[in-house]
């Protein structure tokens, strides 16, 4: 039977069904161990063909199932609904960080935006022209009219305030 029909699908050995060519792998990618799973399933089965990727998921899934048996005997009903799901393409884990966000209050919101400009490279440049700028401008003036006898001191006042701000809201 041949791989490719007249529209430039490709046809699940397998199942049959035509599909793209994304939607297909050939039997050279496919783990040797699932490989034979499927030539035991469908003798005829041969590595040069295509196979879906529903059909090899459900084979994936009962490679992983005979792995665990193997391994630890009975599967447990946690380890049954991760075989469910890699077999259905589902996800088990919740998306815990939009739950999370659901219940932030005004302070955390705005903790959590200040942390996050404070760790960004937007605010590391900004700095770091700032330090310069900083020191740059307070050693030549030293030399011409010095307003501050100790311009340096002030800076790492500066520095110091800013760790102690930027310190609390990073660990809210």
């Amino acid at each position: 039977m041949s791989n490719h029909n007249r529209h430039g699908k490709r046809v699940c050995a397998i199942c049959g069904r035509s599909l793209s060519s994304g939607d297909l792998f050939v039997g050279d990618v496919i783990r040797p161990a699932i490989a034979r799973l499927i030539r035991e399933a469908h003798p005829d089965w041969t590595v040069d063909q295509s196979i879906c990727r529903d059909d090899l998921a459900v084979f994936r899934g009962r490679y992983v199932h005979k792995l665990l048996e193997s391994e630890k005997g009975e599967l447990t009903s946690l380890e049954q609904d991760v075989l469910r799901s890699l077999r259905e393409h589902e996800v088990l884990a919740s998306n815990v960080d939009a739950e999370f966000e659901h219940d932030w209050t005004l302070g955390e919101r705005l903790a959590d935006r200040i942390a996050s400009f404070g760790g960004s490279w937007t605010f590391l440049i900004v700095f770091a022209g700032f330090l310069a700028a900083w020191i740059i401008l307070n050693s030549l003036v030293l030399y011409w009219r010095p307003v501050d006898p100790y311009p340096f001191i002030l800076l790492n006042l500066v520095l110091s305030c800013l760790a102690s701000v930027q310190a609390p809201i990073i660990m809210m």
